[in-house]
């Protein structure tokens, strides 16, 4: 651990010399870190079949339980950006990004390795808790320190177009998941993916976890050499000295994240439960609509470097403040329909998280700079974005389905207003 939290001395200046390295490092543990978090929700049907107990009087209480862990391990995301973004201001990015990969692949193993109900009662479902409790904070810290690796690691006129490999190695990741899901739902049997299946995945992010660790080895520091000179910033420096970015933050996030963990990891699931669409078929326009989103990411930060951050917002905001509602009632018993919204939503979306790596990057000085992104986002994507997919469940449980949807388009036009305020950052100059 020693050597992992000490610091390269070697100078950062800006722009960094290896920027194709820079990106392979960061990208690469990203999408590792995501596919392990990711994989879970494409499996939460079988998991809540062998972890969780049945409900004689609700056949829904196991993946409500389910995603009501999905939700819990949001909840570290704060934890986890706060610490992890305080390792990385105080240690340097590349530390905070070692330590976040190591963790991740730790807890990941503990998911493949939880016994079922049946063996184990209640203790399957407490070992369950611990290994999302821990992703969620990996997760969290590896949002906070890659976001400012990315952006700082960039050349002139390049912060949005790094910016927008955080999302695809994030999608990377998560078609990963999604593509292993479906790979496994069609070729084993439903005995198999209950009794092994679905473990085989959460065991491949183990591995992949030291894969990563390995790649990040060889990346360069980009915290400055007087950043590194500076008196270290204390854990809550960036929320007792700039609470209005803090803020800014969780109104620029808020939109933001319920629309993305509504169209990348819930909306096969809503189609499930509303359309009675088969669940391969909903796993693989998901995959689909996943590689034509991650494609889509690189045009969008380019496109922001040009025109700027706030009309890409807008577009975003606006689209689905909009949309949300006929996007979502248009659902049908159809593969063909599915993949249209989903795609139709991607397009949107991508406005925002293109780009958001990069918006967050430009609100904070670059001494607090990490912690100060972790922190506020993390927090709001556990408030809405984690609990996307439960507040869904619930409230088809409850038999008001068609409340969800404009759920998704207040938040976004609440997000909206933010950004109609927002000052634009894309063509001033980083400060470092």
């Amino acid at each position: 651990m020693v050597a992992i939290m000490t610091e390269t001395h070697a100078s950062a200046s800006t722009p960094t010399k290896r920027p194709v390295r820079q990106l392979l490092a960061a990208s690469v543990g990203n999408a590792v870190e995501w596919y392990d978090w990711y994989a879970y929700t494409f499996l939460a049907t079988y998991i809540a079949a062998e972890v969780f107990p049945e409900s004689a009087d609700n056949s829904l209480v196991p993946l409500l339980s389910t995603f009501a862990v999905f939700a819990v391990g949001f909840f570290m995301r704060p934890v986890g950006g706060l610490l992890m973004g305080a390792i990385a201001d105080r240690r340097g990015r590349r530390a905070a990004l070692t330590v976040t990969i190591l963790l991740m692949g730790g807890s990941s193993l503990l998911v493949g390795l939880t016994p079922t109900y049946e063996a184990a009662g209640v203790l399957a479902p407490v070992l369950l808790v611990l290994a999302r409790l821990l992703q969620g904070l990996s997760v969290g810290g590896e949002f906070a320190a890659s976001t400012t690796f990315l952006v700082e690691s960039a050349g002139p006129g390049r912060r949005g177009l790094f910016s927008s490999f955080q999302y695809v190695s994030t999608t990377a990741g998560q078609l990963i998941a999604s593509g292993l899901a479906t790979l496994l739902v069609n070729t084993l049997s439903d005995g198999q993916m209950n009794g092994w299946g679905w473990r085989l995945p959460f065991v491949v992010g183990a591995v992949l976890s030291l894969v990563g660790f390995w790649i990040r080895q060889g990346a360069q520091e980009t915290r400055s050499e007087e950043q590194r000179q500076a008196p270290r910033p204390g854990l809550l420096e960036a929320l007792r000295r700039h609470p209005r970015e803090s803020l800014l933050i969780c109104g620029i996030t808020a939109g933001g994240t319920i629309a993305y963990y509504t169209w990348t990891s819930y909306l096969p699931t809503y189609a499930e439960l509303n359309t009675g669409l088969g669940k391969s078929d909903a796993l693989l326009a998901g995959t689909l609509s996943l590689a034509f989103f991650g494609l889509l990411q690189p045009l969008g930060g380019l496109l922001s470097d040009r025109l700027g951050r706030r009309p890409l917002l807008l577009f975003f905001g606006l689209g689905f403040a909009l949309l949300s509602v006929p996007l979502l009632h248009a659902l049908r018993d159809s593969f063909a329909v599915l993949l249209l919204v989903q795609c139709a939503g991607m397009i949107l979306l991508t406005g925002f998280t293109s780009i958001s790596a990069a918006v967050n990057a430009e609100i904070f000085p670059p001494w607090v700079r990490a912690a100060g992104i972790g922190f506020p986002y993390s927090l709001t994507v556990a408030l809405f974005g984690g609990t996307a997919p439960y507040v869904g469940t619930l409230f088809k449980d409850l038999g008001h389905s068609g409340i969800f949807p404009w759920y998704v388009a207040s938040l976004c036009l609440l997000s909206s207003l933010v950004y109609l305020r927002l000052p634009e950052t894309a063509h001033k100059e980083l400060r470092r």
